[in-house]
């Protein structure tokens, strides 16, 4: 009798963001003492499969350089390192510049000149949030997978261009004179602030696991209409009815077709979610009605084996939280980050990996003050779920 495989998946927001393009390209290659840290640490969960967010890259996945120079040179070496023979470096939203100012609709701007901009080097003049997604410039805050296992691109889809205004009953922002926005912008504006991407991944028994992967826009920075908040709850939305074939006729992908993930899928949505089911900014009702999806391993996403650690009640925090500690993944006290699977799907093991001040490793996650410390890894932690297929 063949033994179970057995994988493991995760999810980590590496905070690896820089302000100008090809900042991080450079710290790189320089020698980046946060990337080694981010480096050991993966080495320790060690990941089959892994979905990095705010990994910066040229917005179009064009030129994976600097990826493979973190996979080889920081990932991959040393004793324990790993080899991540499959990448994907996943286009992106972020700082792809409209052409309408989005967020001051008294303003028209004209296409801009490629002379004087370019989406895939030079700084925006505008506003971070003149992007179809927030960002300074083109791939800023972008995602990027990393697997043992094959990718099987010709499956792929992506739901980087599906317009916001498409979704029906959408949470469009409403100020009180009506729609925040004007309909030349929900012509062009998508609902995704990054992307959505279901991509298929082969594993050594043949069978075929979806990633849903995602970096929803996080609920902050937004006036009364609360327009980032009603991004967020809507980009949730989309996978929630991507996995119910009743539900997501009206999605179209980048390529044109039609409709969500086929009935009897193995799929599992991961990413940095930005939404706590019980505290922070934002809309919970999203995130709520996700974890509580019939179609999701109940298990991982509110019972006993939902990813916990014990560094998160080190924190001290100004504001008082309804949420435990033990199930916190963010420096401000908050369950942002899942590996969410199916509910086909047998997870045997869960965690987050966030030692307590006294731990080892704590320096990768706090000062000698005993304060979180995000440069010398990430003000995330990663997240990771065991599946045995």
């Amino acid at each position: 009798m063949m033994q179970p495989l057995k994988i493991r998946l995760a999810t980590f927001n590496v905070a690896l963001d820089r302000s100008r393009p090809g900042q991080l390209a450079a710290e790189l290659a320089a020698g980046s003492s946060q990337a080694r840290h981010l480096a050991h640490i993966l080495q320790r969960i060690r990941p089959d499969i892994l979905l990095l967010n705010e990994f910066d890259h040229d917005g179009e996945s064009a030129c994976d350089a600097h990826l493979t120079q973190f996979c080889q040179d920081y990932v991959a070496v040393g004793e324990q390192g790993i080899d991540y023979p499959h990448r994907y470096l996943v286009p992106t939203n972020t700082g792809a510049l409209a052409p309408l100012v989005l967020n001051r609709e008294e303003l028209n701007r004209e296409f801009l000149n490629p002379d004087k901009a370019s989406l895939h080097g030079e700084i925006s003049p505008c506003l971070p949030q003149d992007g179809l997604g927030f960002g300074a410039f083109h791939g800023q805050y972008a995602m990027a997978v990393l697997s043992r296992f094959p990718l099987l691109f010709e499956q792929m889809r992506s739901f980087r261009h599906f317009l916001w205004r498409d979704m029906p009953d959408a949470k469009l922002p409403q100020t009180e004179q009506g729609s925040y926005y004007r309909k030349p912008v929900l012509d062009i504006l998508p609902l995704s602030s990054k992307n959505h991407l279901d991509l298929p991944v082969l594993l050594p028994n043949a069978r075929v696991l979806h990633l849903l992967a995602s970096h929803p826009a996080p609920p902050i920075d937004e006036g009364l209409e609360r327009r980032n908040s009603c991004r967020n709850h809507d980009e949730l939305r989309l996978w929630h009815d991507y996995i119910r074939p009743e539900q997501s006729g009206y999605l179209y992908d980048d390529a044109g077709k039609k409709g969500g993930l086929a009935t009897g899928s193995d799929f599992v949505i991961l990413g940095d979610l930005n939404a706590d089911p019980l505290d922070g900014d934002g809309y919970q009702s999203a995130i709520q009605r996700l974890l509580q999806e019939p179609l999701l391993n109940r298990a991982v996403a509110l019972g006993e084996l939902r990813p916990a650690a014990r560094g998160g009640f080190a924190l001290k925090l100004r504001q008082p939280r309804q949420g435990s500690p033990k199930y916190w993944t963010h420096n401000q006290g908050l369950r942002l980050d899942y590996v969410l699977p199916s509910v086909g799907l047998n997870a045997v093991a869960s965690g987050v990996y966030w030692p307590a001040p006294s731990n080892v490793d704590a320096e990768l996650f706090w000062n000698t003050r005993g304060w979180p410390k995000r440069r010398a890894s990430s003000d995330h932690r990663i997240v990771w779920v065991d599946l045995e297929l």
